[in-house]
């Protein structure tokens, strides 16, 4: 399990992951491939906003700018609200393919602002003083926790984090 040098390096190997998947939803054409593909995408973004929200992002609270990790928090509580409705929707449904896309669309952008080179928290993150594989191993035994819950009761909802949801 330590085939990623440092924690940074297994947040970038779950990206393009999920990259990949969402290629492959949008290739696929039959209702059962979406519904599997958009199910493999909902678990690998709840296991990772997981172990960033619960490891990585709190270890470097107060070491790079708050304001980038706050962006952070808010970006992965806006994909857990789509998250949240395409795990309870069926390809036939509509919006489900344009839920899938802006899932897309928003992953994209969460994704350029962790790796952005010089100014991206990732870089922000390499010039504090945290042992990254220290970080890694933390981080790779929750990943497998989570997995290991996904495969036998499921993950729970996607529950915000930062978003006060004001209901009326």
């Amino acid at each position: 399990m330590t085939q990623f040098t440092d924690a940074i390096a297994l947040l970038k190997a779950d990206h393009r992951a999920v990259e990949s998947l969402f290629e492959k939803f949008e290739a696929a054409r039959s209702p059962a491939q979406r519904k599997s593909l958009a199910h493999q995408i909902c678990v690998e973004l709840k296991i990772h906003t997981a172990i960033e929200e619960e490891i990585f992002y709190p270890s470097f609270r107060g070491k790079i700018e708050d304001d980038t990790l706050d962006e952070a928090y808010v970006e992965h509580d806006g994909a857990k609200i789509l998250i949240n409705d395409i795990e309870a929707a069926s390809p036939e449904d509509s919006f489900f393919a344009a839920k899938l896309k802006v899932l897309s669309e928003e992953i994209k952008h969460h994704v350029h602002e962790e790796e952005m080179p010089s100014e991206g928290m990732f870089a922000q993150c390499r010039k504090a003083d945290i042992d990254l594989v220290e970080l890694r191993d933390r981080m790779l035994a929750r990943k497998t926790e989570l997995l290991a819950m996904s495969k036998s009761d499921g993950l729970p909802v996607a529950k915000p984090t930062a978003v006060n949801l004001v209901t009326a």
